[in-house]
C-alpha cells in the first residue's frame, strides 16, 4: 500500500472521512482544503500518491495536475482525480493532464479501498521501472551524424547511466544500439540525454523502442530487478 498520501480537497468533511480511513489502513496522510497551499507543498514533498478534488476554486484539480506533472518531486506520483462528474470530455481532460485514476462521489470506504490497491500497482510498476541494475553492455548512441560507443554501467526499464567516448549535450535526443545479447542485433532506443557527468558519462532517459525491443528489455532486466528486490525484503 502507498505509505504517505497527500488529499487536497475543499470538503472537510470527506478529507475527514478519506483520513479517518487511510488511518485506519496505518498510512500516513495530510489534508490540505486550499488548492494554492497545496501546489506549494506538492513542490516541496514527495508523496507515494496523491488525492485531488476536480472542483476546487482558484485552482482546479485539472490544473493542479497540470502543474504537478510539469516539474518536481511529483512528477511521476500517481494522482487520483476526487469526482461526481462521469463525463467523458471532462475526464479525458483530465487524463491529459496526467491523473492516472478516478474516485468516483460518494466516496465510500469499499472504492477508496479498491483505489488504494490500485495506487499501489502503479508505485510497484513505477519502481520497478526506475530500479537500476549494474549492467555492462556495449552501446552506440547516435544524434544526426555523429556516433559515439560506449558501455552502460546501469540500465533500468526506463533509462540507463553509460560511459561512452564522448558525451552529447543534455536535452539531446539520441538513437542507441544496446548489444543485450552477444552475435544478435543491438536493441535500437530512442532516448534523451538527461545529465552529464564529467566529459565521458551520461545519463539517458529510455523514450521510445519497438514493441518488441520493450519487451526483450524488460525480460532482460525482470529477473535481475526482482533479485535485488528480494535480496532488500
Amino acid at each position: 500500500m502507498p505509505t504517505k498520501i497527500l488529499v487536497v480537497d475543499d470538503d472537510s468533511v470527506l478529507c475527514e472521512f478519506i483520513q479517518e480511513v487511510l488511518t485506519a489502513e496505518k498510512i500516513e496522510s495530510s489534508v490540505i482544503t486550499d488548492s494554492m497551499r497545496a501546489a506549494t507543498r506538492l513542490r516541496e514533498e514527495r508523496f507515494d500518491a496523491v488525492f485531488l478534488d476536480m472542483r476546487m476554486p482558484i485552482v482546479d484539480g485539472i490544473e493542479l495536475a497540470t502543474r504537478v506533472r510539469s516539474s518536481g518531486l511529483n512528477q511521476t506520483t500517481p494522482l487520483v482525480m476526487i469526482t461526481g462528474d462521469q463525463d467523458s470530455k471532462v475526464m479525458q481532460r483530465a487524463f491529459q493532464a496526467g491523473v492516472n485514476l478516478f474516485l468516483f462521489k460518494p466516496v465510500d470506504r469499499a472504492r477508496l479501498m479498491r483505489i488504494l490497491n490500485a495506487a499501489n500497482n502503479l508505485i510497484q510498476s513505477r519502481r520497478m521501472r526506475f530500479t537500476r541494475v549494474k549492467v555492462c553492455k556495449g552501446v552506440s548512441i547516435e544524434a544526426g551524424e555523429r556516433r559515439v560507443k560506449g558501455t552502460s554501467l546501469d540500465i533500468s526499464i526506463g533509462g540507463m547511466f553509460v560511459q561512452s567516448s564522448a558525451t552529447f549535450p543534455v536535452g539531446s535526443t539520441v538513437r542507441v544500439g544496446l548489444e543485450l545479447h552477444q552475435g544478435r542485433p543491438p536493441l535500437q532506443l530512442a532516448a534523451r540525454v538527461v545529465r552529464v557527468t564529467g566529459e565521458d558519462c551520461m545519463g539517458l532517459k529510455i523514450e521510445g523502442a519497438l514493441p518488441e525491443g520493450d519487451r526483450q528489455l524488460e525480460n532482460f532486466l525482470l529477473p535481475m530487478v526482482l533479485g535485488k528486490s528480494d535480496s532488500r525484503s
